[in-house]
């Protein structure tokens, strides 16, 4: 397994300086069907709308 394939979970990294192992499926943040922690899906879609706000404010 590759260190990029490794999932680091978000919220028990956060001010360690460590990458913290994802514990997937243990864990009640982690959707199984995007492979994804929920953490990170709210942060993209917030990413995603702020950039529409500022492609929306531009024009």
């Amino acid at each position: 397994m590759a260190k990029n394939d490794i999932l680091v979970c978000p919220l028990t990294s956060i001010g360690t300086g460590i990458d913290m192992v994802c514990s997937e499926n243990k864990c009640a943040w982690y959707v199984p069907s995007v492979k994804k922690c929920s953490m990170y899906l709210i942060a993209y879609n917030a990413l995603l709308d702020a950039n529409k706000k500022q492609r929306e404010n531009k024009a």
